[in-house]
């Protein structure tokens, strides 16, 4: 059976329900009314060899990633850096009855006091830290020498505090890297116990809460596409994703809420690339395109483009050299508006019809 599109069967039924001996009389030689116009032809696209991607969109708040705590001490708060501001190495992160209290990078938090004769991975961070911020006269291993205990002091005595040679609990703060004032949990003139403050990363994230079913598309350190709240779209990479799944919790009327395994979360973490196209938002909608499906090098077509044929499947309407003639294809992956195609007599630049829409 020859192949042929289904519209062209349907205008044909309609021609001829529409026309008898009227038709043929108009276009009679002898007549004298002219002919009607030939339609005129469609518009046609190149066949094009290209990557096709389909996305998934699953949405996600745009922040600063992660609030953590910090705790506080017996006193009086009497300075907080204030909220959105970055606090990095040697800066104060608030005061207590007027002592600073410093924020250092470390892995190790602050446990104990540090003094003459402690080791430890502690006592190496706090003198790679008086190290880089200038200080010296000790060496930089896991000892706390008479030699750190002199660097400390003059640290200290720069900082306006008691100089002991001595760094307590509540003297500084250690995290790995520049921190982010989120918010107060405490104020100036209030106690200075429970979390003082609370702090987050200095780098754009996006918090995307992913269905467990769909984890296989969270791969870290794979490109993904961030829709912002103004509408614009800009680059991201995925930098952590969760080992641990969150419950989302069902409401059974007025009873507690249970748990409902199947609609279970892991947190993906997308960094944007471009930091600056989120300007100023925060704590703001933001949908992340992950791709769940790639094809690379394949000829491709709008998908407009596609015959549904009448013994079935799909073909395209190709043109060359004036002529058109419906080739039969093989569909793969649909994305973007575009459709992958195969088939013989198929190849990269042929020319296909495309219906006006």
């Amino acid at each position: 059976m020859a192949r042929r599109r289904s519209r062209i069967a349907v205008i044909a039924v309609a021609t001829l329900a529409a026309a008898g001996a009227a038709g043929w009389a108009l276009t009679r030689p002898d007549s004298g009314v002219a002919a009607a116009p030939a339609p005129a032809p469609l518009p046609t696209v190149k066949v094009t060899k290209q990557d096709l991607v389909e996305t998934q969109e699953v949405d996600g708040t745009l922040g600063y990633g992660e609030q953590h705590a910090v705790p506080g001490q017996q006193g009086t708060v009497t300075w907080l850096a204030p909220v959105g501001s970055v606090v990095s190495r040697g800066q104060t992160l608030y005061k207590v009855d007027q002592r600073p209290v410093s924020l250092l990078y470390g892995v190790v938090p602050m446990y104990r006091t540090l003094q003459d004769g402690v080791e430890g991975a502690d006592v190496q961070q706090l003198e790679e830290n008086l190290r880089k911020l200038g200080y010296t006269g000790f060496t930089v291993d896991d000892e706390y020498t008479g030699a750190t205990a002199e660097a400390v002091e003059e640290w200290q005595e720069d900082l306006g505090r008691e100089e002991t040679g001595k760094v307590q609990r509540g003297d500084v703060v250690f995290t790995a890297t520049a921190v982010r004032v989120a918010s107060h949990g405490s104020v100036v003139g209030g106690p200075a116990g429970g979390t003082v403050l609370s702090y987050t990363g200095t780098t754009r994230l996006v918090t995307v809460p992913l269905p467990v079913g769909d984890q296989q598309l969270a791969v870290k350190g794979a490109k993904v596409g961030v829709e912002l709240p103004s509408g614009g779209t800009t680059p991201g990479t995925i930098e952590s994703v969760s080992t641990v799944a969150k419950a989302a919790p069902q409401s059974e009327g007025a009873g507690q809420p249970e748990a409902n395994v199947e609609d279970a979360t892991v947190d993906v973490i997308v960094r944007l690339d471009k930091p600056a196209a989120a300007g100023t938002l925060d704590e703001a909608p933001a949908s992340v395109h992950f791709t769940a499906e790639q094809r690379k090098g394949v000829l491709t077509v709008p998908v407009t483009a596609l015959l549904a044929l009448a013994e079935g499947g799909y073909g395209v309407q190709v043109v060359a050299e004036g002529n058109s003639k419906v080739v039969a294809v093989k569909v793969g992956l649909f994305a973007n508006g575009r459709v992958e195609i195969s088939g013989a007599g198929i190849s990269a630049g042929a020319m296909v019809e495309v219906p006006q829409t």
